[in-house]
This record gives C-alpha cells, structure tokens and sequence, in this order.
C-alpha cells in the first residue's frame, strides 16, 4: 500500500513539476505563442521590404556557415537615424551614449523553430505576440510615432533565448536568459536604447 502511495505521489509531484517547468521554458521545446493581430489602435510598425530582407539575409548567412548552430539577428529603427543595418548574436542594434530611444525591432532566427517578439511601448503598453518561422523577420514596435520602445518579450520555438537592454539612466541592464525572456522597464517612462541578443 505504502510502495502504490509512493508511485502516485511521484506521478503527481512529477506532472505538477512538468506543468512548472513546461510554464516557465525550461523543458524542452515550447509552442510557440499565437500571434494575435494587434488592436486598431496599437498600429505596429511594417519594416520596409529591404530592412526585412537585410535581416533574413544575414540569419540565412550566418546558418550557411555554420549549418548546426542557433542564430539570430536583427535590425533596429531608432529616434533620427531610422532603421540599422542587421547584426547578430549578441551585436548591439540601437545607440549608446546619444539619447536616441529605440522604436522598433525586426528580428529573425535560424535553428530555433521561430521567434516571436513583443513590445512594450510609450502611451500604449504591451502591444501583443508576433511570430515568424525560422528564416522570416518579425518586427515590433512603431515608427513615424515618435514613440519609444520601453521593453520588449522575445520567445523562441526551441530551447532558450538571451537579451540584454541598453536603458536610460540605468545604462546596460544584466542579460536575461529564458522562453520568453523580457528585457527593458515598465512603468517607469524609460526609453530602451539598445539591446543584444543571443540565442
């Protein structure tokens, strides 16, 4: 009796550690979130044609050379000099030490079964999930609004995602690691400045 006790308290305590760790990313491979469309009046910005292609481009080469390994990379539309040339794996997109905020990102992976992305943005809050597939750029944020970028939420389909924020008046925040990972602040009117990240 003792012995089939036992057995159904470890079922239990191993579903409900399953359900625990399954919540938070740390075993194994997640879905990856539906992408809700955004409300009317949380407009996200479109990246152009060549900024997409930029991005995906450089995932696609950097995969070419190394067929095994995770990427990623992105691109970022900043306060007066508009959208960046893509980076990747932990390069930093935005500017440091100018003040410039941050207002949208365009991301994509290669090896991590997709990404999604999120932003957390100035007068609007937290605009909602968007997800691409492996090889495709998503993009958050807004441009032409003038509006900065505060944090921003990524999730990969498969094992873990690192980001770090460049913050003003705070500098560089500690790297966060997880899936999802969220980087930046909330409820403190702070632009994001910059960011990494690594996959």
């Amino acid at each position: 009796m003792s012995m089939s006790l036992s057995r159904s308290a470890g079922a239990v305590l191993g579903l409900a550690l399953t359900a625990v760790l399954g919540a938070t990313g740390v075993a194994g491979a997640q879905p990856l979130p539906s992408a809700p469309a955004p409300a009317k009046d949380r407009a996200v910005a479109e990246a152009p044609a060549s900024v997409i292609a930029d991005v995906q481009a450089a995932a696609a080469r950097h995969h070419a050379l190394a067929p095994a390994a995770r990427v990623v990379c992105y691109a970022a539309h900043v306060q007066d000099v508009g959208w960046q040339a893509a980076v990747c794996d932990g390069a930093v997109a935005g500017t440091t030490g100018q003040s410039r905020r941050m207002e949208a990102l365009t991301v994509a992976t290669s090896g991590t079964g997709g990404v999604c992305a999120d932003a957390h943005l100035a007068d609007v809050g937290w605009q909602g999930w968007r997800c691409a597939a492996d090889g495709q750029a998503v993009t958050v944020g807004t441009t032409g609004q003038s509006r900065r970028m505060e944090a921003l939420g990524l999730r990969v389909g498969s094992g873990s995602v690192t980001a770090q924020a460049h913050v003003a008046d705070y500098g560089w925040l500690n790297a966060l690691g997880g899936n999802p990972v969220y980087v930046g602040t909330t409820g403190q009117s702070r632009r994001m400045e910059a960011v990494r990240v690594w996959v």
